[in-house]
Order: structure tokens, then C-alpha cells, then sequence
């Protein structure tokens, strides 16, 4: 079903900008958000009424993917609250390792307003926990 009001990635590109991120469209329908302090960079796609963000914690050979690993980064107390991972080949054997979260966008309202903002925050903060989780395979 589609809204009747829809939202507008430049309505989303202004908030963030407000906010204080540093916020550029690389293509239709797509955000990169940067996040000054630490220089983090955030991808976003809006599709339709969903807004999907993505954060690449790491990037580590693939065989450093044990199932000890991959036991850490599905554990219920791993310090990752909200996002979840998800695993991509990476050139050279590796596999780069990224946060994902997403929020559904309705009017534009305050609401979803705090829901983009929240889901980003949520982001940054869980990529602290996450290369904190997995800062040995780097090595």
C-alpha cells in the first residue's frame, strides 16, 4: 500500500543536515551521512516508506569469520541494542562486516523525524560496541 504522503529524501537530507551531519546524494534515492566528530559514514536508501541505513564496522579476511565470531556477534548481550550485522564479500577474501538498522517513514512528522535521528544514533552507537566486539580479527 502506498502512502498518501509520501516522504522526500530531501526533506530527510535537510533534517539531518540541521542536525549537524555532514550529508551528501551519491545517487537516486540514496544518502551518505557523516557523522563529524568521528568521521563515520552512515549509507542511507529510501525505498518507498522505508528508510534503510548501513555502517561498515570492519573489513577482515573471511576465515576470520569463525563460528566463535559469529557466535559473539549474535549474542543477546553483545552490546549491539538495535542493529543487526550483515556479512559481504569484500575483494581479496575478505569480508566487510556492517551494521544495518532501518526505520518506516509515515508523514514526515516529528515522529518520524525522531525515528531517523534515533536509528542513526543507534548506529553510531552500536559500531562502538561492534569494533570493540570484533577489534581482534583486524589483527
Amino acid at each position: 500500500m502506498t502512502p498518501t504522503i509520501s516522504p522526500h529524501l530531501g526533506q530527510i537530507h535537510a533534517l539531518l543536515a540541521e542536525a549537524g551531519y555532514e550529508v551528501s546524494e551519491p545517487g537516486p534515492d540514496t544518502l551518505t551521512i557523516r557523522e563529524l566528530k568521528s568521521g563515520v559514514a552512515i549509507h542511507a536508501v529510501l525505498a518507498s516508506d522505508i528508510l534503510y541505513f548501513s555502517l561498515t564496522c570492519t573489513v577482515v579476511p573471511a576465515a576470520a569469520l569463525t563460528d566463535e565470531v559469529m557466535s559473539r556477534m549474535l549474542a543477546a548481550e553483545n552490546g549491539i541494542s538495535t542493529s543487526s550485522f550483515r556479512l559481504y564479500d569484500a575483494a581479496g577474501g575478505n569480508a566487510a562486516v556492517a551494521l544495518n538498522n532501518f526505520c518506516k517513514l509515515h508523514d514526515m512528522g516529528p515522529e518520524d523525524r525522531d525515528d531517523i535521528l534515533s536509528s542513526i544514533h543507534f548506529l553510531l552507537v552500536d559500531v562502538m560496541s561492534a569494533r570493540r566486539l570484533l577489534g581482534d580479527l583486524a589483527k
